[in-house]
């Protein structure tokens, strides 16, 4: 997927909850409009993220699998 981003979180490496954690984190810290792209190795983020966007004023654009990464694309709501 080609998106512009306007800001990268890598949380490979690290285990529910946290990439959930880092990624509510970095949303809270940009602008309304802003694009945050997710970088995450746990496979609970592939579940995890999702249903946290879809329950907050946030959009998700995109997931991808890059074989063990899991990339998401989230647009920043109100």
């Amino acid at each position: 997927m080609t998106q512009a981003v306007d800001v990268v979180l890598q949380v490979c490496g690290l285990r529910c909850p946290m990439p959930l954690l880092k990624t509510k984190q970095a949303l809270s810290s940009m602008e309304i409009g802003q694009v945050l792209k997710v970088e995450a190795s746990d496979a609970g983020a592939w579940r995890d993220i999702p249903a946290f966007v879809a329950l907050s004023p946030h959009v998700l654009l995109g997931r991808e699998e890059e074989g063990e990464l899991f990339v998401f694309y989230i647009l920043k709501g109100e």
